[in-house]
């Protein structure tokens, strides 16, 4: 089961490297451990930007 404590560090990591980059973080701006568990943690690519508030969702 995943904590609402790994859900929050993995939006933390997107929402960090998105401030430090100055754009949304792609997939290889992280190293392969973090990239896994922000993809275990909140799905996949698109989903985890969403879930991070940094891209809007595609469902209205």
């Amino acid at each position: 089961m995943i904590t609402e404590e790994k859900k929050q560090w993995a939006t933390e990591q997107l929402r960090e490297k998105n401030n430090e980059l100055g754009r949304l973080p792609k997939k290889d701006d992280f190293d392969v451990v973090t990239l896994s568990r922000i993809k275990a943690f909140l799905g996949p690519w698109p989903r985890a930007l969403e879930a991070a508030k940094l891209k809007e969702s595609r469902k209205k």
